[in-house]
């Protein structure tokens, strides 16, 4: 069953150095969707390791959690998530967050 379009939960400010949740989650899908994230346009990876390294932050593609641990200007933009199984995949709304 392809997933339907997730519910995306995005803080709209975080001060600088705060940490900040963004959520994403479907429940229709089956198999259960993984999710990916995407500031302004581009993909976060979920590995550390090709992270910038200007960035601190953990996703979790099975829950589709995005938490920044101390957020600063750059982590500032339009963030979207998809969610994706075997059947296709579905995207929420583009959502700003300002740091």
């Amino acid at each position: 069953v392809k997933p339907t379009t997730p519910r995306c939960t995005v803080p709209k400010a975080v001060p600088v150095g705060k940490s900040a949740s963004l959520h994403c989650h479907e429940n229709e899908g089956f198999p259960k969707s993984t999710y990916s994230w995407y500031r302004n346009s581009e993909p976060l990876s979920p590995d550390t390791k090709a992270k910038p390294h200007n960035s601190s932050y953990t996703l979790n593609p099975s829950t589709g959690t995005l938490v920044f641990h101390a957020v600063h200007k750059g982590d500032s933009g339009h963030y979207s998530c998809i969610a994706t199984n075997d059947a296709g995949f579905a995207k929420c709304e583009e959502q700003e967050m300002e740091v």
